[in-house]
């Protein structure tokens, strides 16, 4: 692909009059459960690897008995795009749907430490808070086995309209979009955000999860979304091509901006008037991918939402996902303000 000049440049959002934080998330609020495991585990198991199921309650209990040694600790795609916003010294609130329990008060507290402010939504007790098993084999590889459980069942009761008014950019999770209520819901954060003159942004999460909702990300792309986060073979999903030429094509004539990762070999960020390749940044040893597309978008944001350059803000995407990936879970280990390249 070759690289075009892009004359589009973010202006500095965070300095904007009521914003009080740089980037709002919205999204399944998960504890994870991340365990080594190798490929004769998903043999047993009858697990895809590199997938993201979907699973009952009983699914998810007797696959966390089969783990051993499992790191546990708040997760969820976009909860861990604000950690990494607030590890960069950025201002980061999420909204996402706990139940009154155990699991829901440690995803709460984990996200006040690092510094998220949480709007924990009124819970229950009838469902509980929902968890995501996955197992990472020696190649990196993440098989997530996720139970959804009350995360799922956000509706627009739950929004925090306060909070989506005072992002400069709202941050809408694609995995959420499974209950028809929550599809709701992420029309109307869209239409509070766009109503305060913010900036709407969507990750495709995983291609499993466009096929499932190809017509209505489509429709929601087109209607409200400002900037785009995906991978190479959601992209592809998107656009049901093989050819990723020709899905950045038509990506050009739906998007304002968009950030597509390519794993080893970096990203690309698409403009209606240019297309940037970006390199990814060099890691000594590939470790656990997952959280990698979560940091990217982390990074991205962040650059963004200060006005820098699509390139700086790309790269600064690649810096926090090589963090993420050089070890197990899909949170930095050290402040990724501390890989800030000097100015």
């Amino acid at each position: 692909m070759t690289v075009s000049d892009i004359t589009f440049v973010p202006r500095d959002l965070t300095s904007n009059p009521g914003i009080s934080y740089d980037v709002v998330g919205l999204g399944n609020a998960l504890v994870d459960v991340i365990a080594q495991t190798d490929d004769a585990f998903l043999e047993r198991h009858q697990l895809s690897k590199g997938s993201m199921a979907l699973v009952d309650t009983d699914r998810a209990v007797s696959l966390y008995e089969a783990l051993h040694g499992g790191v546990e600790m708040s997760g969820g795609s976009a909860a861990n795009t604000m950690c990494g916003i607030a590890s960069f010294g950025g201002r980061a609130a999420y909204i996402g749907k706990v139940a009154e329990d155990t699991l829901g008060d440690t995803f709460s507290q984990d996200m006040q430490v690092v510094g998220v402010d949480f709007k924990r939504p009124v819970g229950g007790n009838s469902v509980p808070t929902g968890r995501c098993i996955i197992a990472v084999t020696p190649d990196a590889q993440r098989t997530m086995n996720t139970f959804l459980g009350i995360s799922s069942l956000l509706t627009p009761a739950d929004l925090d309209h306060g909070a989506i008014a005072a992002g400069a950019v709202l941050y809408l999770e694609g995995y959420l979009y499974d209950q028809p209520e929550a599809k709701i819901a992420f029309r109307a954060a869209a239409e509070i955000a766009h109503q305060h003159n913010r900036q709407v942004s969507l990750t495709l999460s995983d291609s499993f999860c466009v096929d499932r909702h190809r017509a209505d990300f489509r429709a929601l792309i087109s209607d409200e979304i400002d900037i785009l986060f995906g991978n190479e073979a959601e992209l592809l999903a998107l656009y049901e091509t093989d050819t990723f030429e020709f899905a950045v094509t038509q990506l050009r004539q739906d998007c304002i901006v968009a950030a597509i990762t390519r794993s080893e070999h970096g990203s690309v960020v698409v403009t209606k008037d240019g297309v940037i390749e970006v390199p990814a940044q060099p890691v000594a040893q590939v470790v656990d991918t997952t959280g990698a597309g979560d940091l990217y978008a982390a990074g991205f944001l962040y650059g963004y939402t200060r006005g820098m350059d699509l390139n700086t803000c790309a790269t600064l995407g690649h810096i926090a996902s090589a963090e993420v990936i050089s070890h197990v879970g899909p949170r930095p280990q050290i402040a990724l303000s501390s890989l800030l390249p000097a100015s």
